[in-house]
């Protein structure tokens, strides 16, 4: 088989590369290889889906005709065996083959898989949580087996949107963390004492500054974890959700250049002509720290993915870079954060906060030079992407920095020329 387009992957930032190339090149053969059987699906929802807030219905983000509209061959369910870079071709699962033209690989990340001693041995009741057919699984064991509690070990952003997703479900969750608070990348000890005081309302106990060391099973279910502190859990069921690294496989034994991630230029190419790559397993422009990083978040990804498409169809456009940001809700509480969240040497930054646990509600304000490098919101969220843009355009905010911490700090605040500049659609937007 021949195409002009292949692309690896069929997550957000595929399909983002798909609508790029439409845009420039409405004939051009597409085809798509994903490894899982669901024409699309938003990765974020899947908490939502185990806690049966959403079906699996509701989670595309495209629908079937987006593909049949766009002249998109699908094919799902096959994974790429082996990436041929010198004769610009891919083998499938199974022995096809398929060349191309221009590639797009796509490959996401996988779960990281600490070293716990026995874990071997578990064939049953030991889960990771980063698609979607884990969590059907997940949702079958919990069913199959009446499970009550569960143990989750890791309390970054995809333990604990595991976590809501069981306690919506009735079931009570001992976390298990290494740092010495949840969400450690993204929030400050303030931040995630007021999400574990919430959690703790829930039903859910977290252990921080501690680990799983060994896991025993019994007929080869997993029944105890013994920790670090020398603490030992029964559990039916343990959850790894520890972080995930880019998927990186099928490249390694290509000239395809890697760090962390695969490297690409500003144009989303790796250092092989013609080959690019986007989202989660990329090593691309961090916009703050103005080198390369890999940020595995859905606004990434997408960008990254129209970049992409718009490169391979010969429209030339350059990717700036973004930033780390989330934007979620967890046990109630809205919460959203851009940036550098925690400064590696805070007497260089300037840092503005106000506070009120009861509320649950908390407000930090990171500058650097009478500019935003990052912000934490929690409780009350509304006009939080004002500070994103704000980040973005490098804006000087002394004019106006003791607005920041207000409730009603808005558009009108900001300066005439800079509204205006917003008004026609620029600052928010890249």
């Amino acid at each position: 088989m021949k195409t002009k387009y292949l692309i690896i992957g069929n997550s957000v930032a595929g399909v983002y590369c798909i609508e790029a190339i439409r845009e420039v090149d409405r004939k051009g053969r597409i085809t798509v290889v994903s490894d899982e059987n669901i024409i699309n699906y938003s990765r974020p929802l899947i908490s939502y889906y185990l806690g049966g807030r959403v079906t699996k219905e509701e989670m595309a983000f495209r629908d079937k005709e987006f593909y049949q509209e766009n002249g998109v061959q699908l094919i799902l369910n096959r994974k790429v065996a082996k990436l041929l870079v010198e004769e610009k071709k891919v083998e499938l699962s199974g022995g096809e083959e398929i060349e191309f033209e221009k590639l797009l690989i796509s490959c996401g990340g996988e779960p990281i898989l600490p070293p716990i001693e026995g874990i071997e041995k578990v064939k049953e009741g030991l889960f990771t949580f980063t698609r979607l057919e884990e969590v059907d699984r997940l949702i079958d064991y919990i069913q199959a087996n009446k499970i009550e509690e569960v143990t989750v070990l890791g309390a970054g952003l995809i333990g604990l949107k595991c976590t809501e997703g069981l306690l919506e479900r009735g079931l009570r969750v001992n976390i298990i963390e290494l740092a010495d608070r949840i969400l450690a990348n993204t929030f400050d000890q303030e931040a995630s004492l007021i999400l574990e005081n919430a959690l703790s309302r829930k039903n859910c106990q977290v252990r921080k500054e501690d680990t799983i060391v060994r896991v025993e099973e019994k007929k080869g279910r997993i029944n105890k974890v013994i920790l670090r502190s020398g603490e030992t859990l029964s559990t039916s069921l343990l959850v790894i959700a520890v972080g995930v690294r880019p998927s990186l496989g099928l490249v390694e034994s290509t000239p395809i250049r890697c760090n962390r991630g695969v490297l690409v230029n500003d144009f989303m190419q790796t250092n092989i002509k013609n080959i690019y790559a986007a989202g989660d397993m990329t090593e691309a422009k961090d916009f703050l720290l103005q080198k390369k990083s890999v940020i595995a978040i859905w606004p990434t990804a997408a960008r990254q993915g129209k970049i992409a498409g718009y490169n391979m169809a010969g429209k030339k456009k350059r990717y700036n870079g973004l930033f780390i940001m989330n934007s979620v809700e967890l046990v109630g509480v809205p919460t959203i954060s851009f940036g550098i969240t925690n400064p590696p040497d805070p007497e260089n930054f300037e840092i503005l906060s106000r506070k009120n646990e009861e509320e649950n509600y908390y407000r930090k304000i990171i500058l650097k030079d009478n500019k935003i490098v990052g912000a934490i919101f929690m409780g009350k969220i509304e006009r939080a992407g004002i500070f994103s843009g704000l980040i973005r355009e490098k804006l000087d905010v002394s004019s106006f920095k003791d607005d920041l911490l207000s409730d009603d700090f808005g558009l009108l605040v900001l300066p005439a020329e800079y509204r205006k500049h917003m008004v026609k659609g620029e600052g928010f937007t890249e």
